[in-house]
């Protein structure tokens, strides 16, 4: 008997078929480049909190151009430092990272929060496959956790700060080097709202949650992100054009290029900066303001000689040091940082950092007083401890005195000035962190002995080259007059000779 063999139509609707991979659509290629970015920015954020030294701020390193999908990115990271200790607690019940993953874990961070917490994962990644394998104990293991914390949501584990919801405006900054602020104004306002600020020229005010970062004047250094306080900073130290000036503590460069604006270009400023990724940053900044007399120093301040020839003409120095940030901890967002969760609340202090931060701080200030021709110096910090802000300049004070330094106060109108802990602490000025949405200290001393006689030498040659070509007239006429009478005598004794006289 013949064996039966299936037709071709049958072979072909029973022949086991390979699986195809599906290729990745336009959403979940976007998906998996943004988890990408986010790892980047999480590792550079967990990076620094730890060493307590950030690179950047979560926002500033998010919004760097080497950031593409920013808005997704942002997202991401926020919301996966909002999730983290549950996510470590999580990965670490579950024991499901090998150690080839361990060495990728703020990538599994992203994914796992996006598992858990927020969008399904798409298979077009090999750490997402990996995880969607392990997606069963991931559940299972923060079912376990909530059960032993005794909550029911995740809501409740959380326990958000709800000061991270504060909204503030979104200050602008007109950079002057490029555009005025009537063209800004006509440009910002076919989006927003826009208003004047009282207090700083050429600030603009818009409403909380305005996202400029795409923004053309904002890509192309027309315009910069700046908040008001830190706008001051600059303004106090009141710079003018033709001045040498030295930033000490210049990365990311927002108040740099500030004093090149308000300089016109003009004169040189050095700008110091000791972070070798920072001042990449600044470099970037300085170029994409226009700011042509700016020269980026990679360097300590501290190691900047004053007896130095190089530095014998530098008139104003803006000292803006490493501080605690307590100041804008909620708009850097540091309240999502692992340091802050580990410190309870947000009022805990660590004594021991401020003291070693105030010890740099007044370290930095004696060194920019000693700077034997400077008239001006602006000592700000983004902080409201008393530690690193009155304290600090009080510590100063002998040593400035003795070198014809005063306290001068910044913004007069200002009505915020400093804590009444010593004579003359009403020179200083603050913001408030709940008024003015964040913290900020100001102090400006000024050499006055010094600015008046260079006035009074800058006047008095001024006066001299004004006289000089009229000396000079005179000088010549009492020349040609001696020529004239040596030449109308020798006239008259020949005339008298002639005649036998």
């Amino acid at each position: 008997m013949a064996r039966w063999k299936p037709t071709a139509a049958l072979r072909s609707t029973v022949k086991e078929r390979k699986p195809i991979d599906k290729k990745p659509s336009n959403a979940e290629r976007s998906a998996l480049f943004a988890r990408r970015e986010a790892a980047k920015v999480l590792r550079s954020t967990l990076q620094g909190d730890a060493r307590r030294r950030a690179v950047g701020s979560i926002k500033s390193l998010v919004y760097s151009p080497s950031v593409r999908n920013k808005k997704a990115t942002f997202a991401l990271v926020c919301q996966t430092l909002k999730h983290l200790s549950i996510i470590k607690d999580v990965l670490e019940e579950a024991n499901v990272l090998s150690a080839k993953w361990k060495k990728h874990q703020e990538l599994m961070y992203i994914i796992a929060y996006d598992l858990l917490f927020g969008q399904e994962v798409s298979l077009s990644g090999d750490a997402e496959k990996y995880l969607m394998l392990k997606k069963d104990a991931l559940q299972s293991a923060l079912s376990r956790i909530l059960r032993r914390k005794g909550v029911k949501t995740v809501e409740d584990l959380l326990g958000l700060d709800k000061k991270s919801e504060v909204r503030k405006p979104r200050y602008v900054r007109v950079n002057t080097l490029k555009i005025d602020a009537e063209y800004a104004k006509s440009e910002l306002r076919q989006q927003y709202s826009v208003q004047e600020d009282d207090m700083v020229p050429d600030l603009l005010i818009l409403p909380p949650g305005a996202d400029l970062h795409n923004h053309p004047l904002v890509k192309n250094g027309s315009i910069f992100l700046q908040g008001r306080a830190s706008s001051m900073a600059a303004v106090a130290l009141g710079p003018k054009p033709g001045w040498k000036v030295i930033d000490a503590c210049s990365a990311p460069g927002n108040k740099t290029v500030h004093l090149a604006a308000l300089m016109k270009g003009k004169g040189k400023i050095i700008a110091c900066e000791l972070n070798k990724d920072r001042v990449k940053r600044l470099q970037d900044n300085v170029k994409l303001a226009g700011a042509i007399n700016v020269k980026v120093k990679h360097g300590d301040f501290l190691n900047l000689d004053p007896k130095d020839p190089s530095y014998s003409k530098v008139r104003a120095i803006l000292l803006d040091p490493s501080c605690s940030g307590s100041g804008t901890a909620f708009d850097r967002l540091d309240h999502l940082l692992p340091s802050h969760s580990a410190e309870g609340t947000s009022d805990h202090v660590d004594v021991k950092r401020l003291q070693k931060l105030a010890g740099f701080q007044k370290k930095a200030l004696e060194h920019a007083l000693s700077f034997p021709s400077v008239e001006r110096i602006v000592y700000s910090t983004c902080s409201i401890h008393q530690t690193e802000n009155e304290d600090v300049v009080n510590s100063v004070l002998h040593f400035a005195s003795s070198l014809g330094f005063q306290l001068a106060t910044a913004f007069p109108q200002w009505p915020r000035r400093g804590l009444p802990t010593f004579d003359g602490s009403e020179h200083l000025l603050r913001t408030d962190p709940t008024i003015d949405k964040e913290g900020f200290f100001i102090s400006l001393f000024v050499r006055e002995g010094l600015a008046q006689n260079e006035e009074h030498q800058i006047r008095r040659n001024s006066h001299s080259r004004a006289r000089k070509p009229l000396n000079i007239f005179v000088a010549k006429m009492l020349k040609v007059s001696r020529h004239h009478r040596f030449k109308l005598s020798c006239n008259r004794a020949n005339a008298a000779s002639s005649r036998g006289i």
